[in-house]
């Protein structure tokens, strides 16, 4: 069944449930079950031997430990100790009682989480998980739900790192676009100015990003959305009560300290950014054989080391403030302890999501999927459209946006160059946006996951709340792609995305003047 249409059958299948039940390791757990079967024809025996090896695989690799993945997964340990640390040295309370006096409004709280997220573009693990530390003392104090702030940072953390040529993600599209440029013999562009001109073909991006700072500013709660934020500013609940299994929440588990100071969270947070950034220039340069420059550092660092010691030195830094407070409490091992526990829900979820993701790249979906565009015949006018849609479907039944990239970006370099040139550019901006839109739709994605995590959201609250703003934000997109494809001008189509963004956001907002 392996690269055929039931490979896309599991996927299907765990989206479906996840929708239904909102269970979503019932609903990984189902999708990785049926893809074992499916690849060895429903034999039971080898399909838990599968299952084994999927799993045992995230570990290890041949006869080599993970380290990688063994790097994340204790980064996020060590982050829900920083957390810990964080509300019980009474750092977090002190931060929020200092930021409420200086932004008054829910409207400021959002748009200063809209705004870091902005600022924050190194890399997406890091911006979904620093934003979140940072913001979450205020949005709290201003009864902004959870859901609604993993929206703000999971919207601005791929859309800005994707257009950011310095940063992991905008290195290794460059490092890509510089292959497939050789590949096709194109000699008249080089792949930093490539990626520079996809900028404003990146309509997705651009219009979640637009489409953010306008929730933030106009109160635009729809859908499911709504609800969260009701409860939130009527009843306090910032958590669904329904929901369970709640990331990087600490709940009751401890009082703050009386005596927290403000800069018991804002020293901590700023060793973790600095050490970060400084491990992922060290980290890059020392991988680096050939000249070094800004650019190839950020091509060759290694995000989850660098996470991992900027987590490390973040945590010593708030165990030694806590540790010299006067009478501090609870102790230290049972701050780690809760810390570590907030945790478990992410980890559980991102280990059924890298082992779904290897099941359906065993099924050969995305291969599938691709295959489907190369052999249509169709008009060049329409390639970036059709790209936009197979990399968003790939994306959100893979659950990887670099995984994304590196099948449908040769793809759509090889037909562009084949059929219309001039189509090149925008249709590999339309991959990388389907990309980032698929990532936003999935509940198996990591950065997905790691902004429900940096927020203390549910996880599947964060996926159906973003979902209505994702599929506008997409509208828009697939419009200005049609636009560019039939005009191509640049400014037109792009033009046209927002036009779509802001004409929403209006009728949205009359919709709710007519209601109230």
């Amino acid at each position: 069944m392996e690269g055929t249409i039931y490979s896309i059958i599991p996927a299907l299948l765990m989206l479906v449930l996840v929708l239904l039940t909102k269970r979503v390791l019932l609903s990984l757990g189902a999708g990785i079950i049926v893809g074992a079967l499916f690849i060895h024809d429903f034999a039971v025996i080898d399909s838990i031997a599968e299952i084994w090896n999927v799993f045992y695989g995230i570990f290890v690799t041949g006869s080599q430990l993970n380290i990688g993945n063994l790097e994340l997964l204790a980064f996020l340990l060590l982050l829900g100790i920083l957390t810990a640390f964080l509300t019980a040295s009474g750092g977090s309370r002190a931060f929020g009682d200092w930021m409420i006096k200086r932004v008054k409004s829910r409207n400021g709280a959002q748009l200063m989480t809209s705004i870091l997220g902005l600022i924050i573009f190194i890399d997406d693990y890091f911006n979904s998980l620093a934003v979140g530390q940072i913001a979450r003392p205020l949005t709290d104090r201003h009864k902004i739900s959870r859901a609604k702030l993993a929206y703000f940072i999971d919207s601005t953390s791929a859309p800005v790192t994707v257009i950011s040529p310095v940063s992991s993600w905008g290195a290794y599209i460059i490092g890509i676009i510089g292959g497939l440029l050789a590949a096709n013999e194109i000699t008249d562009l080089q792949p930093l100015e490539a990626f520079i001109k996809m900028i404003p073909m990146n309509f997705y991006a651009l219009a979640a990003l637009l489409l953010v700072f306008m929730v933030a500013y106009f109160r635009m709660d729809i859908g499911p959305m709504r609800k969260h934020e009701e409860r939130a500013v009527n009843e306090g609940q910032l958590l669904n009560p329904e929901s369970e299994h709640v990331p990087g929440d600490l709940g009751d588990a401890f009082d703050p300290h009386s005596n927290g100071k403000i800069y018991h969270l804002l020293v901590p947070i700023g060793v973790l950014i600095v050490a970060t950034v400084a491990a992922m220039i060290v980290t890059g340069m020392m991988m680096i054989s050939t000249e070094v420059t800004l650019l190839s550092i950020f091509a060759n660092t290694n995000v989850n080391l660098s996470l991992l010691i900027g987590g490390l030195a973040a945590v010593l830094t708030a165990l030694g403030f806590h540790w010299l407070q006067k009478k501090p409490k609870p102790g230290l091992w049972k701050i780690s302890i809760e810390g570590m526990k907030t945790m478990m829900p992410a980890i559980y979820i991102l280990l059924l999501a890298w082992m779904i993701g290897a099941i359906i790249g065993s099924l050969e979906t995305g291969e599938y999927l691709s295959r489907i565009v190369s052999d249509a015949s169709i008009s060049p006018a329409l390639l970036p459209f059709l790209f936009f849609s197979i990399a968003g479907i790939m994306a959100l039944a893979t659950g990887t946006s670099w995984g994304t990239f590196g099948i449908m970006l040769p793809i759509a370099a090889e037909v562009a160059s084949i059929t219309d040139i001039t189509m090149l550019l925008p249709s590999l901006a339309a991959v990388l946006a389907g990309s980032v839109f698929g990532d936003h739709c999935t509940p198996i994605s990591d950065t997905t996951i790691l902004s429900s995590t940096g927020a203390g959201s549910n996880h599947i609250d964060h996926v159906l709340t973003q979902l209505p703003y994702a599929i506008i934000a997409a509208i828009s997109a697939a419009v200005g792609y049609l636009v560019i494809g039939f005009t191509g001008l640049v400014s037109v189509a792009l033009l046209a995305s927002l036009i779509i963004i802001i004409a929403a956001g209006l009728f949205i907002q009359f919709m709710e003047t007519t209601k109230q």
